[in-house]
């Protein structure tokens, strides 16, 4: 048995959370942080890292559609730094290209209100990231 994995979707007002299950076969989605400052998220993502005892952080990484590190990119660069110094284990960073866009039309299609969504896209959306870092670690 593998220790648990957790995946972030961070957005400006929320970061979407996604764990492992204990044998890093797939991602849940597991929680939604409402964002309020980065010492009080980042130490919301470390409280959860550590009860499920993972020991890799997988962040979504926000490229272009082009594949550049742009603005967003930039600020995820500075929010990984911080969560660094605060995180012992090793933190990884996956392309989130429309990770977020595929989860919408996905509860769209499936009749789900805006209301409904807007509780649970960001947590389906890191659940994305994850099975993404699962399955390249799968077939390397």
């Amino acid at each position: 048995m593998e220790p648990a994995v957790v995946a972030l979707d961070v957005g400006e007002r929320r970061i979407g959370v996604a764990v492992s299950d204990p044998f890093g076969s797939f991602a849940l989605p597991h929680d939604t942080i409402e964002r309020t400052n980065i010492k009080a998220d980042l130490a919301a993502i470390v409280r959860i890292a550590t009860e499920r005892g993972a020991r890799v952080i997988v962040v979504g990484d926000p490229l272009t559609m082009a594949g550049t590190r742009g603005p967003a990119a930039e600020k995820m660069d500075a929010f990984v730094v911080a969560l660094a110094r605060v995180f012992e284990g090793k933190i990884a960073r996956i392309d989130e290209r429309l990770t977020t866009a595929a989860v919408q039309k996905s509860l769209i299609g499936a009749d789900v209100s805006r209301k409904a969504r807007r509780g649970v896209v960001d947590k389906l959306a890191a659940a994305m990231i994850l099975e993404t870092y699962l399955a390249r670690k799968r077939n390397s």
